[in-house]
């Protein structure tokens, strides 16, 4: 005989679910007594979005067993609200945020590494290996995916909303508060290694002309060799970093 309970998600989540289900209380029909996790993730939510469960104003984790006539409450990632007496249903956030992009976010991974943010991205990782290397290497995931921050091992992770490049990266850094990390010009673009400052003497032979002639001060990779300066992109990026931090 089907059971019955009464689910609302709150905040963030609702971009999951369907327009009727959205800020309101609906009705879950189920059989036996799945877990809380398989429910939720049964409606389109992956549990990778969820930081508290409250079901009959209890906080459980996310292998509690459904039962009929439970009302539960689901809520987003805290930024503000201190919620450390209730049960987290995710290791604690990684302080040093680093990042792994599935292969949707190719010219996201390029905003984020020219803000100076750890990011790995390949155009041939498939699923599995994205988990693999965010479990080893305590990496967020970044996708337009939704089914691979439904895997069990997944803890870390965040589904991208738009699909314009300047607006994912204005949304990835409200989502985690990145605006005081970031550090221009500390990332290769192209590989993701470390910049530091050289001499214009030591990468003279890697300069155009007009570039030897209007720059003095240079930046390079020290994995790929890979040149950087202060020009017209710079300005860009720092004004575009600005117009972030007014918004």
């Amino acid at each position: 005989m089907p059971k019955r309970a009464k689910f609302r998600f709150y905040e963030e989540l609702n971009d999951f679910l369907p327009i009727d289900k959205k800020k309101s209380w609906f009705s879950y029909d189920f059989m036996g007594n799945p877990t809380v996790k398989d429910a939720i993730e049964s409606m389109g939510v992956p549990h990778t979005e969820i930081d508290l469960i409250l079901v009959n104003s209890k906080s459980v984790t996310f292998s509690h067993r459904l039962q009929d006539g439970d009302t539960v409450s689901v809520y987003p990632v805290f930024e503000s609200m201190d919620i450390s007496n209730v049960t987290h249903l995710r290791e604690k956030p990684l302080r040093e945020p680093k990042y792994i992009l599935d292969v949707q976010l190719g010219k996201l991974a390029k905003y984020l590494r020219m803000l100076g943010f750890d990011t790995l991205f390949e155009n041939n990782y498939d699923d599995s290996e994205i988990v693999k290397i965010a479990k080893a290497e305590k990496r967020i995931i970044l996708t337009r995916d939704v089914s691979i921050l439904k895997i069990k091992a997944v803890t870390h992770g965040y589904w991208i909303r738009s699909q314009k490049p300047t607006e994912q990266i204005t949304e990835v850094i409200l989502r985690f508060d990145l605006y005081s990390n970031i550090k221009p010009l500390s990332r290769c673009i192209a590989c993701n290694g470390i910049i530091k400052k050289t001499t214009k003497e030591s990468v003279m032979n890697k300069l155009q002309p007009k570039t030897k002639l209007y720059y003095d001060e240079f930046y390079q990779c020290k994995s790929c060799k890979k040149v950087y300066w202060k020009g017209s992109h710079y300005y860009k990026m720092k004004s575009y970093i600005e117009k972030i931090a007014r918004d």
